[in-house]
């Protein structure tokens, strides 16, 4: 379990910065190539993910709730990955609580505005709904034409629902680290490089990039 902080302690956590990684380096879109192995390297050219439904609990009971919660990371706009929380710094908690993804009750209404906006490309149709997570780019190991990868990761029926809520202990720290690179130690890039519509493998990437989440300790 985390640790019960002070209210200044905590008003670190009124906006919260979300920090793609790979591995120990920060990651950073269509410039570097990093390395999978001694051999095999990778390049990223879209990172973006919803998150949804922030809350904050202590000891395992909510103490606060962002209404009307859904923003939209992505890695090519610096400004989208702070997240301002209108809350009160007195509020003492433990854990931070999210979704990862847009639920069933916004996708069966349809497409929305702000950053629910069709606009933002992570809306398919109103059968198939939101993408939650989309990660795209290139790889010496793919097999595709040009050596793509695309990830669309989604889906809001069953047995399709990709939907994921992380739950994390605080750490003294705002920001909230994704690692890429532990994303793809569990894909092989070779036989697997396109994933672009709600099903079973969309499910388990889901649940894996659910694990990739933690809060960085300062």
């Amino acid at each position: 379990m985390g640790s019960h902080f002070l209210p200044a302690q905590v008003k670190k956590m009124d906006t919260l910065v979300f920090q793609p990684m790979f591995g120990d380096s920060t990651l950073v879109l269509s410039t570097y190539s990093y390395k999978l192995n001694d051999k095999d390297s990778i390049q990223f050219d879209v990172l973006k993910f919803y998150i949804s439904g922030i809350e904050f609990l202590n000891k395992g009971k909510p103490v606060w709730k962002e209404e009307n919660s859904f923003h939209l990371i992505d890695a090519s706009q610096e400004k989208t990955m702070s997240v301002i929380l209108k809350r009160s710094s007195s509020i003492i908690c433990d854990q931070i609580k999210f979704n990862i993804g847009i639920d069933s009750t916004i996708n069966v209404s349809g497409a929305m505005g702000g950053d629910l906006d069709p606009t933002k490309g992570m809306y398919w149709t109103w059968q198939s709904g939101y993408i939650n997570f989309k990660l795209e780019g290139i790889s010496n190991v793919c097999k595709s034409k040009n050596q793509e990868f695309q990830y669309h990761v989604g889906g809001y029926e069953s047995p399709f629902n990709a939907f994921q809520t992380v739950t994390l202990d605080c750490k003294r720290s705002n920001k909230i680290e994704i690692d890429i690179k532990e994303l793809l130690s569990g894909i092989d890039l070779s036989k697997q490089d396109h994933i672009m519509s709600p099903s079973a493998e969309a499910v388990v990437l889901a649940q894996k990039i659910s694990k990739t989440f933690s809060v960085q300790a300062q």
